[in-house]
């Protein structure tokens, strides 16, 4: 049986709005689950992820997503934020599309949300091959490729 997934999608950034529809989301994070989970997905912009950020990380910088996770059992729970002028950057750096990052970023995120992690290399390893299946199951190029 497949997972369910609860999933709010807030946008304090609107710039990517068009290429982050609500289907479109929830198929991604869908694809990344192995239990039911309920979502607070929040697109924001430079000061917001700086903020958060340093305040939860000590890094006085926007990084691409931050994973809040507040369960894993029975239901996975978990905020993402997505900071979208760091996706865009990134994108146009690595020759991606915005919705590869996008999609590349939420799945990302829903396994942090699971306790995958990438600390150690052995860890790196497993979650990036996980990355790997999921968004080509998902119909995207593989996200590590140079």
């Amino acid at each position: 049986m497949k997972p369910t997934l609860s999933l709010s999608l807030q946008f304090a950034d609107k710039s990517h709005r068009d290429t982050l529809a609500r289907h479109k989301v929830a198929r991604w994070l869908k694809a990344a689950l192995d239990t039911d989970a309920e979502f607070a997905v929040r697109i924001v912009g430079e000061e917001e992820g700086r903020a958060l950020n340093k305040d939860f990380r000590k890094k006085n910088y926007a990084t691409n997503v931050l994973t809040f996770d507040y369960a894993i059992e029975p239901v996975v729970m978990a905020d993402l934020i997505i900071c979208a002028p760091v996706i865009e950057r990134e994108a146009r750096e690595q020759g991606k599309t915005l919705e590869a990052h996008y999609a590349h970023m939420l799945v990302h995120g829903a396994l942090h949300a699971q306790g995958w992690d990438h600390m150690k290399k052995k860890d790196a390893e497993a979650m990036e091959a996980q990355e790997r299946e999921i968004m080509a199951a998902l119909g995207f190029e593989d996200p590590y490729a140079d």
